[in-house]
């Protein structure tokens, strides 16, 4: 993307400027903040996005991010959630007894409302910049230009609490730029940690060294209310001396570490492994199981979750035994992250015990019913730097075979399809979040219209792709319009026909439906698939077992071209079964570990079908169903049979080698 080539210190009049961005260039002015400084701190809160006046996850207003927590608590509701507790059994190992949440579930629910009066100061900065501008809450929540005068006169009086001058220098803000998130004290410091303490330095340097890069490398975009927006890059920006390394603040060595990259801010806050008693009076055990990996078995995935649930309680949860639990949890408000569960040992997060296996588990706060409760860009970055860790660590790679949204995860059973999770949801940002890793989906040089493709990813524009969906709430209106990386799905190439089917989703006739929880009929931005056919503007993919088309026009196309590998039924099959995991034969498994059935879904594919193809695996089982502190008991097992992982429909899914064969797809 190109950047403008005006220099930091240029004035708003040479750079032919929108109206927000000329509001940014007068409380600049006003409170002798750089401007280059307030737009870098207000990209990394909200992208320069105002969500309709909506609040973030974290409570958050336009955007500077000012934060009314009370406000945002009085307005939540969250109807339709998937998140745990809601119909899944997180665990998903048909060994054993479902997982049940409920019961702490719903205590948390009860109990999640904090007391108001004593919210931390990252959840209520709009109060102190109201004071500082002689304005209301309301104003600094509501209007842009209040709400950007509010931000400057935060990061001014953070500046003069350092002691520090109002420099018209950018790298004499670093200091002020760490205190922002939590600058309703005024304080450089305060509460970053999950448990409310210890961690505010590193977490407030991770912050300023985000914005900083921002800053060097510069950015531009159109926002949501059609502002364009533009800050310069300034590659010679001068290191301050607190971000020298561009690290967050050193680790205790006295407390246990987290397993992150040090370029984030990250704790280490237990999930606990220990015995308790049901409410049935039996004995068991939470809330994840020992495993030793690498070493037994490897770590494949990595998928992306949301909490449908604010901070607080979330935290609240996974140190509950009787939850369920997931490695790491990302906070919207700053990107702190949480580890919970360490790599070597299985968390209880993806709904599919073979995909808990070998994953790990990343839990975003945000809600995806409801698309302006947004995701801070602050949480996208943490959170891109840490799977890029995790992938490194285990090899895993940055491509959406591997990391998956918990929405992309099988059901293990056709009983189980219906109510598997479907977060994070058609409005988090894949395109932007590959961006952010390093690995953007772009057509291989030389590639062809994407419609005369046999292999192609899903990519549309996401800010411009707004589908229409519903029961977001239970008002029984339609959600509000939004960006969204999903495209719609039909069984002609034509926006009134029907909607394709799934079977699993929809037993007994029922049919796909715009419903925001409804994966049915949706294709997601990274995912491959087969060109089926193809006709004027619109391209048919292979999805379950059927033709699927989408609009996909070559001005503004949603699909690129791709190369890969493809399986197909082998000569002589009429139809292959699929599965839900990866399991070895009968015959692999040893005296004293019960063989686990291989159980097909409900959709087959059929001669003439292709499927873009994943990793090829062995079967593979882990069998833990005792407390086993010492890592002892469990056990891996392993069969001669292979598989290979294909992009099924919406979710993934599995396909015996023996059943395909396999070819190259060049666009």
């Amino acid at each position: 993307m190109p950047l403008v080539t005006a220099g930091p210190y240029a004035t708003a009049d040479q750079r032919g400027t929108s109206r927000l961005q000329q509001q940014f260039a007068d409380a600049a002015e006003e409170f002798e903040v750089p401007e280059s400084v307030l737009l870098g701190v207000s990209y990394l809160q909200s992208r320069w996005d105002t969500h309709g006046g909506a609040p973030s996850v974290s409570g958050g207003y336009g955007p500077m991010h000012l934060t009314d927590a009370r406000t945002a608590l009085a307005r939540s509701a969250h109807a339709g959630e998937t998140g745990h507790g809601a119909g899944e059994d997180a665990r998903g190992d048909t060994a054993r007894p479902a997982r049940t949440t409920k019961a702490a579930a719903e205590r948390a629910e009860h109990e999640r409302t904090p007391d108001t009066g004593r919210l931390p100061a990252r959840l209520r900065t709009a109060e102190r910049a109201a004071k500082l501008t002689g304005l209301s809450t309301k104003q600094v929540r509501g209007s842009t230009e209040a709400n950007v005068r509010g931000g400057a006169a935060l990061l001014a009086a953070a500046q003069k609490k350092l002691g520090r001058p109002l420099s018209a220098d950018p790298a004499d803000w670093y200091g002020a730029v760490a205190a922002y998130p939590e600058s309703a004290s005024g304080s450089a410091s305060g509460s970053g940690s999950a448990s409310g303490s210890g961690s505010a330095s590193a977490s407030d340097s991770a912050f300023a060294s985000d914005v900083f890069d921002v800053l060097r490398s510069g950015e531009q975009r159109t926002t949501d209310s059609g502002q364009q927006m533009r800050l310069a890059a300034d590659p010679d920006l001068r290191d301050p001396a607190a971000a020298k390394s561009g690290q967050a603040a050193p680790r205790s060595a006295a407390k246990p570490q987290p397993e992150c990259p040090r370029s984030v801010s990250c704790e280490w806050l237990p999930a606990p492994y220990e015995e308790y008693t049901d409410d049935d009076g039996n004995p068991t055990y939470g809330n994840h199981d020992k495993a030793r990996r690498p070493g037994s078995a490897s770590v494949d995935y990595i998928v992306v979750h949301d909490t449908e649930g604010e901070w607080d309680t979330v935290m609240d949860l996974i140190q509950d035994p009787t939850y369920v639990s997931w490695n790491y949890s990302l906070r919207a408000s700053d990107g702190h992250i949480a580890q919970h569960v360490r790599g070597k040992d299985a968390a209880w997060h993806a709904g599919n015990w073979y995909v808990n296996a070998k994953s790990v588990g990343l839990e975003h706060e945000g809600f995806l019913t409801d698309p302006d409760a947004w995701f801070t860009e602050a949480m996208y970055r943490s959170s891109a730097r840490l799977v890029k860790y995790l992938a490194a660590k285990y090899g895993i790679p940055l491509d959406r075979q591997h990391i998956l949204g918990h929405d992309n995860v099988p059901g293990v059973t056709t009983a189980d399809i219906p109510g598997m999770h479907t977060d994070p949801g058609p409005y988090f940002d894949w395109r932007h979040y590959f961006r952010l890793l390093g690995a953007p989906f772009t057509a291989p040089s030389g590639g062809k219209d994407a419609a005369r493709g046999g292999l192609v990813t899903i990519r549309p524009d996401y800010d411009k792709n707004r589908p229409s969906y519903t029961e977001c709430d239970d008002s029984g209106d339609p959600c509000p319009s939004h960006g969204s990386g999903a495209v719609r799905l039909h069984t002609a190439p034509d926006a009134d026909s029907a909607l394709v089917q799934d079977v699993g989703l929809h037993p007994d006739g029922g049919k796909s439906t715009t419903g925001v929880n409804d994966t049915g009929a949706r294709a997601s931005t990274g995912q491959q698939y087969a060109v089926a056919d193809r006709k004027g503007e619109w391209t048919a993919i292979w999805y379950l077992g059927q033709k699927a088309w989408f609009h996909n026009p070559p001005k503004q196309p949603t699909a690129v071209p791709s190369r890969g590998k493809l399986v197909a039924p082998k000569d002589g099959k009429d139809e292959i079964p699929v599965y839900g995991r990866a399991y070895p034969e009968k015959a692999a498994y040893p005296e004293g570990v019960p063989a686990q059935e291989l159980s097909p879904l409900p959709y087959k594919i059929k001669a003439g079908q292709a499927y873009a193809a994943g990793l090829k695996t062995r079967g593979e089982y882990l069998y833990a169903k005792e407390f086993d502190p010492q890592a002892e008991k469990f056990k891996v097992v392993r069969g001669d049979l292979t598989y290979y992982q294909i992009q099924l429909g919406h979710r993934v899914a599995f396909v015996k080698a023996d059943d395909v064969r396999v070819t190259g797809s060049s666009s």
